[in-house]
């Protein structure tokens, strides 16, 4: 009997769904026929460039933009903030013929400056008589903030911990992390006095902009047409309509031509947003078999001028007393933004460091001492698999002992996300009497590979290749779409694809089956066929049965098709040469769960972006501010490092197929939580050196080496 609501069906019996799919748009990408933000080029368009603020904290005394203005090719100059909080302010724009004559302009505008006292880092910001960030803000007492309530007894804890066979009390800390976009933040907008506008963004939420723009060009939000083809990464940082595009919309009403305003890489480190810094402070205690007794914890927020949001602790760990302060602090740095699963490596990395050093401290394996402080025992089964895949069985117990001055050693850590999904995508089907299929949403595609499974689930549930079936993606005039932020496209979209698709499977069986003599739940979809009772018509032949307008087809989300939470495993082999405190990350492996997998490859390609990215977050990046100049030093790709190919290790990643779940959860963050703690855990386990705050940088090995008795 034919099945009358949409299934995923068992998932090993999939023809397209959980096998490895190579991208649809892999060959436009490879060959440069995929058009980007800055690919965009359009008829009569400026140039636009932003004047940012040189300095941390300052009063703008005079700013004068008519120097600019009297250049040659220079169309337009309007001033932007006011206020400067934050080295990057944006204080001016310019429109001009060519980008040599804007960058001109924004060096002609003539602006005094009265610099201010300023505080860009963390011990900085809490010094005593430090310079408030938030003047006069009652909730901000020497720049920390501190949330309404904590959590938890503190005397309750102390009291177990007094009890304890061993304590551990230590702090841990990670820096600012920039998004390292390759395409950076920039809107191309196309308005010329009229009564619409279309705009080009490099966005991760489409339907986002037509609200943003219409406010700058004055227009009602219906008029304007947001397109987003391509994109050149995102991670968090563009799920918002920064200055870049307030300031491209002003330009563009101010001369009626089309402008397109990128921002250079610097501007890009300045201002388009930064990862959560972090500052733990725990003390925490467990007994000798190994159960995890008291957890006290001050836990910092670094977020700039916003927010701080951390994940809460003990993260994961089962303890029986736990204490929980949260605060942020506050600099004078651009405020952060979502990075990669926000606010969890920063807190995974601090919890499993401490989880490391309690299980050392005790004389337990530090895998077996997690799994014991565990209770969902899907970490259980994933560190199971994990240490047998990298081969836990040849650690040496004893930090540092490996022979000779090349040091091996192996860690582990553990981390989760949410990654669930909801409704709100409009999902349509077109099947024409040409036999061509396809599916239409406005959503954006990260990079992640959307227009993949959204042509493999079409194309699987109506019996066809996947060339049979084109995405139509990315532009508001399209079926709406929710923001990608916090792994929720797939998890929100693949539902209301498969409902499209099953809804009009349903429908053309209807029309086809009198053609076989059958009913309607007797027909078959299959090897680009449509048959039964014994009859069958190609696809072609069965697409002519239909109306002259074709069949059209809506889906809806079905809560049922999706799921939520997910759960990582990490482990790394490391190799520490104790002459020069170098490490090298020899082998990674990530086991990861996401319920059914629409797309084994692509999940396997998150998997090692993961463990790339926490490679670069354990040994390699992080903002650096001057607190004496208050600018960042380290604005360029030259000095701001992130994993290259002498840095990346083999990677190792492996799908949690014991995940019993048949239905769709959200993969872009889970994989890039735990890599970074487990390579820390692993330096430890190979020199003995515990470095407690990233990156592990060699002057850090060598100093811990010296204090090694």
């Amino acid at each position: 009997m034919a099945e009358t609501t949409p299934a995923w069906g068992p998932k090993d019996k999939h023809r397209l769904l959980n096998t490895k799919l190579p991208r649809v748009d892999g060959p436009v990408k490879a060959t440069g026929q995929a058009k980007y933000t800055y690919d965009v080029h359009l008829p009569g368009m400026l140039f636009g460039r932003i004047l940012c603020a040189p300095h941390a904290h300052a009063n703008i005394k005079s700013l004068d933009l008519g120097p600019a203005r009297k250049i040659p090719g220079v169309m337009a100059a309007i001033a932007g903030m006011t206020e400067i909080n934050f080295e990057g302010t944006p204080i001016a724009a310019v429109a001009a013929t060519s980008p040599e004559i804007a960058d001109d302009a924004i060096h002609a505008i003539a602006v005094e400056y009265e610099v201010l006292p300023h505080s860009v880092t963390a011990d900085q910001a809490i010094a005593p008589g430090a310079s408030p960030v938030f003047p006069g803000d009652a909730s901000v007492t020497n720049n920390i903030r501190r949330p309404p309530n904590s959590n938890g007894d503190p005397d309750a804890v102390n009291a177990a911990l007094a009890k304890c066979d061993v304590v551990v009390e230590a702090e841990y800390r990670t820096p600012t992390l920039h998004h390292a976009c390759l395409e950076t933040h920039g809107w191309a907008v196309d308005y010329r006095g009229g009564d619409t506008a279309t705009v080009y963004a490099s966005t991760q939420g489409t339907f986002s902009i037509p609200r943003d723009a219409a406010r700058d060009l004055d227009l009602p939000q219906s008029s304007v047409t947001a397109i987003v083809q391509y994109m050149g990464g995102g991670f968090g940082s563009k799920l918002q309509n920064g200055w870049e595009g307030r300031m491209a919309c002003m330009l563009s009403k101010q001369t009626g031509r089309p402008v397109k305003l990128m921002l250079t890489r610097k501007e890009e480190f300045l201002m388009a947003g930064n990862g959560v810094g972090s500052w733990h402070k725990f003390k925490a205690g467990a007994m000798k078999d190994g159960s995890a007794v008291a957890i006290h914890t001050v836990q910092y927020g670094m977020g700039g001028l916003g927010g701080g949001r951390l994940a809460p602790q003990p993260y994961n760990y089962h303890f029986q007393n736990k204490y929980l302060e949260a605060a942020s602090i506050h600099t004078n740095v651009d405020a952060a933004r979502a990075l990669r699963a926000p606010g969890n490596p920063p807190a995974c990395f601090a919890m499993e460091s401490l989880m490391d050093e309690l299980a050392y401290k005790v004389g337990m394996d530090p895998l077996k001492f997690r799994k014991k402080n565990l209770t969902d025992q899907a970490f259980h089964r994933q560190l199971d698999k994990g240490a047998e895949v990298i081969g836990w069985t040849q650690r040496n117990p004893v930090p540092g002992a490996w022979p000779g001055t090349l040091k091996r050693g192996f860690g582990c850590a553990v981390g989760n996300w949410n990654g669930g999904g909801r409704p709100g995508n409009q999902v349509d089907l077109r099947i024409g009497q040409d036999g061509a299929v396809t599916a239409s949403v406005g959503t954006q595609d990260l990079g992640t590979g959307t227009r993949t499974y959204i042509v493999a689930i079409v194309a699987e549930e109506l019996g066809l290749d996947m060339a049979d079936v084109k995405a139509d993606i990315g532009n508001t005039q399209l079926g709406a779409a929710g923001g990608s932020g916090g792994s929720s496209t797939t998890p929100s979209l693949a539902p209301v694809v498969k409902t499209a698709a099953f809804n009009a499977r349903q429908e053309m069986a209807k029309l086809v089956a009198p053609l076989l003599g059958a009913k309607p739940e007797e027909v078959v979809f299959a090897d680009r066929n449509v048959s039964a009772a014994g009859q069958s018509l190609t696809w072609a032949q069965a697409c002519k049965a239909l109306p002259a307008a074709g069949l059209a087809a809506r889906g809806t989300f079905q809560a049922n098709l999706a799921s939520n939470r997910t759960h990582g495993a990490s482990f790394a082999e490391v190799e520490v040469d104790t002459e020069t405190g170098h490490v090298q990350v020899i082998r990674m492996t990530h086991v990861q769960d996401c319920g059914l997998p629409m797309n084994r490859l692509a999940v396997e390609s998150q998997i090692n972006g993961g463990m790339v990215q926490g490679v670069g977050m354990a040994l390699l990046e992080g903002r650096i501010d001057d607190p004496t100049l208050g600018v960042m030093v380290n604005s360029s790709f030259m000095d701001y490092k992130i994993a290259g190919v002498m840095e990346i290790p083999e990677m190792i990643p492996v799908i949690d197929d014991g995940d019993e779940r048949n239905a769709v959860i959200g993969m872009g963050e889970p994989p890039s939580v735990p890599p970074a703690a487990a390579i820390a855990n692993a330096v430890f386990n190979a020199c003995g050196v515990r470095v407690r705050e990233l990156p592990i940088t060699p002057d850090k090995i060598l100093m811990g080496l010296t204090q090694i008795v």
